[in-house]
């Protein structure tokens, strides 16, 4: 989510109010909060307290806890797309990035990191079974990242690094699987080289 989208839901909840606080931060510190703690274990008073405001100024900006938590998942969506967009832009073949992709997530999932857990995971369990509205964010979210993978299997087999037979949406869902589980293994605590291990059996699936 952007500081344009911040702003214009501030302001729908009281047009002419001066901006108090950085939104992008405070919803920073608020993601954290859930996806270590997941979306019903966590409180109002431990997600003000993580975001440093005091409740009035949550409820003023945000509505309520599904308020924040709608808003915080946008802001890690958004802040995880550029990551990882930047990464996949440093390299050219359709197999190099794919590459890129799964160290990525290998990457966000040991150490402290891996141990907060992903809120696009989490939420698939936690909350989009009994909210339609984040039950759509979670669904376009896993829609996204498979058609990303997708994209990149038919950059590879045209450009020649994959292989041309390859059953890209078969293997594209097989990807999604083992990048989002790499999310929910990291919570348990695995060590850098156990994921890097992982990634590199994954890229078997395209060789």
């Amino acid at each position: 989510m952007n500081t344009m989208t911040l702003d214009h839901q501030a302001k729908s909840r009281g047009r002419g109010r001066p901006r108090e606080f950085d939104a992008e931060a405070a919803l920073d510190a608020a993601l954290r909060v859930f996806s270590e703690r997941g979306y019903n274990a966590a409180s109002i008073s431990e997600l003000t307290d993580a975001m440093g405001l005091a409740s009035g100024s949550v409820y003023k900006a945000f509505g309520d806890k599904r308020g924040i938590f709608l808003a915080a998942f946008d802001r890690y969506r958004a802040v995880r797309r550029g990551l990882l967009g930047a990464k996949l832009a440093g390299v050219e073949t359709g197999r190099e990035k794919l590459h890129e992709l799964i160290t990525f997530f290998a990457g966000s999932s040991h150490g402290e990191i891996g141990r907060q857990g992903c809120l696009v995971v989490g939420s698939a369990g936690d909350l989009a079974l009994f909210d339609e509205e984040a039950a759509e964010r979670v669904a376009t979210a896993f829609t996204t990242d498979e058609t990303l993978l997708a994209d990149l299997i038919r950059l590879g087999q045209s450009d020649g690094s994959i292989s041309a037979d390859l059953d890209v949406s078969g293997v594209a869902l097989a990807l999604l699987c083992l990048t989002k589980g790499m999310r929910v293994i990291g919570k348990a605590g695995r060590s850098g080289e156990q994921m890097a291990a992982a990634a590199e059996a994954a890229m078997k699936l395209v060789t």
